[in-house]
């Protein structure tokens, strides 16, 4: 194929889902800067390979390859053993009028939420992010992250039962 076919479909296939692989990004690198370098970096990997690419779900490909490119990135992050504050105001959501109690008690819950989604170990929180952020089929978190269903199921449940513990020990 040459590249200027490559591409059309590269854009009509890929590109659509950058909002899934920012969002994805987001998650795994807790940063919003590093996670705009990993969607890059991404793109271009998924580009690269496109010609691996052979049709069907193009959002779960290219979070196979958001996830093996922030796999890689959390290597290197973890040699250098500093962390970055996450920033919720890239994930907020408009809303109805609250009052200022109402929006207090809600912005706890959303940052005790956001703590505990961020404690979970790497391979729970992929998984929960996929299925109940990205709201990927088990069969396509299985596609991205390499793993069989069974395992998605499994680290679902015990990422889910996690958190669950988590937001009762808050």
């Amino acid at each position: 194929m040459d590249e200027t076919a490559k591409l059309a479909l590269f854009e009509k296939a890929i590109v659509p889902h950058l909002n899934a692989a920012y969002n994805f990004a987001r998650w795994l690198t807790r940063n919003q800067h590093e996670a705009e370098d990993l969607v890059q970096e991404a793109y271009l990997r998924a580009f690269r390979l496109f010609d691996g690419f052979h049709g069907g779900d193009g959002r779960a490909w290219l979070l196979a390859v958001v996830r093996n490119t922030g796999l890689t990135w959390l290597r290197r992050k973890s040699r250098d053993a500093s962390s970055v504050e996450f920033d919720e105001q890239v994930h907020g959501t408009a809303g109805r009028q609250e009052n200022l109690e109402e929006r207090l008690v809600k912005d706890a819950r959303i940052e005790s939420l956001r703590t505990c989604v961020e404690s979970l170990p790497a391979e729970y929180r992929e998984v929960i992010v996929m299925r109940e952020l990205e709201e990927l089929s088990y069969r396509e978190i299985s596609a991205a992250a390499g793993v069989p269903i069974g395992t998605v199921m499994s680290r679902l449940s015990r990422g889910r039962t996690r958190l669950l513990d988590c937001m009762e020990a808050k």
